[in-house]
């Protein structure tokens, strides 16, 4: 609940599936509003999908066959879909039911994600907003300068091919 105004100000809408009922829900959001330091009164901010008969995290393969409840039926996996303005599926994490999601890593992908969509960058390793990026290989080397007029780095690179390179990170 704390990283709510993280993913508001990227304009990224929350929901939560759960296998568990809508009365079950409501006792765990009392139990996460107490755990985050918020009063039974707060309303809490993202809707749950009830998915008793686990339709849904069949269809999106979210069941951990390696861990299982006392019936013996595969719990859940923690996953995160991530799905743009346009419907269109981006990406996916699965994480096992055992683990916990990485949200300093999501909030990075999405940022990337909303970067590279509205500038010729790629986002390299452990990038975080403001860090260089990589200038995409697939633009016409003419049109470089024009697309970064603040300048690019080229990494010197044993074959002496000028693929790589880097520029600051574009404002969007």
């Amino acid at each position: 609940m704390n990283l709510l105004p993280e993913f508001k100000k990227r304009n990224v809408k929350v929901i939560g599936l759960s296998c568990d009922s809508i009365s079950s829900h409501t006792e765990w959001c009392k139990d996460i509003k107490c755990y985050g330091g918020y009063n039974e009164e707060y309303k809490f901010p993202y809707p749950i999908i009830a998915d008793n008969d686990r339709a849904l995290a069949r269809k999106l393969e979210m069941m951990d066959m390696d861990e299982l409840d006392p019936a013996g039926i595969p719990l859940t996996a923690r996953a995160v879909f991530i799905v743009d303005p346009n419907k269109k599926f981006r990406l996916s994490f699965l994480y096992p039911a055992t683990t916990g999601r990485n949200f300093d890593e999501i909030l990075r992908v999405l940022d990337s994600l909303q970067l590279t969509d509205k500038a010729k960058v790629a986002t390299p390793v452990d990038w975080k907003m403001g860090d260089d990026c990589m200038v995409l290989p697939t633009l016409p080397e003419d049109q470089v300068t024009k697309v970064f007029p603040q300048g690019v780095t080229v990494v010197p690179l044993p074959s002496g091919k000028n693929y790589l390179k880097k520029t600051s990170c574009p404002k969007i």
